[in-house]
């Protein structure tokens, strides 16, 4: 899996699609444990640079300034969360894959964990019965 050099990873976190090149790690991004984080910094470095901007043209005190730039952040990154699972969906579709891949992986992945978790949970409590069986 091949990651994207900063250039190429700034544009992608701006909506551009990577070569075919990056298509597993575009899956693995938007599918692996800490996707929903990922999904948070993306936002946070498309909203950065507006921001920015914002409080250095509109006029005001600073701390109204201020203000409307941290509530334009919140209201940003609250339509970020909200389309994070369609905006993850269009990267994978960017990448070549069919319409809902991260869901499904996403969806395997936990189910997988699950059979995981179960496995050792089974073979803890069959531990015990064990230690159980040779004191009682």
């Amino acid at each position: 899996m091949t990651r994207p050099d900063p250039f190429r990873w700034l544009a992608y976190a701006y909506g551009a699609g990577l070569s075919a090149r990056y298509r597993e790690w575009v899956l693995h991004d938007v599918t692996c444990r800490t996707w929903w984080l990922r999904h948070l910094v993306r936002t946070v470095v498309q909203l950065v640079p507006l921001l920015v901007l914002l409080y250095l043209v509109v006029p005001g005190p600073p701390w109204v300034r201020a203000g409307a730039i941290v509530s334009g952040a919140f209201i940003g990154l609250f339509y970020g969360n909200v389309y994070m699972v369609e905006a993850c969906e269009t990267r994978v579709m960017k990448a070549g894959y069919p319409a809902g891949a991260a869901a499904a992986t996403r969806e395997a992945r936990r189910a997988e964990q699950h059979v995981d978790a179960r496995l050792r949970s089974d073979a803890e409590h069959a531990d015990e019965r064990r230690r159980e069986d040779r004191t009682g």
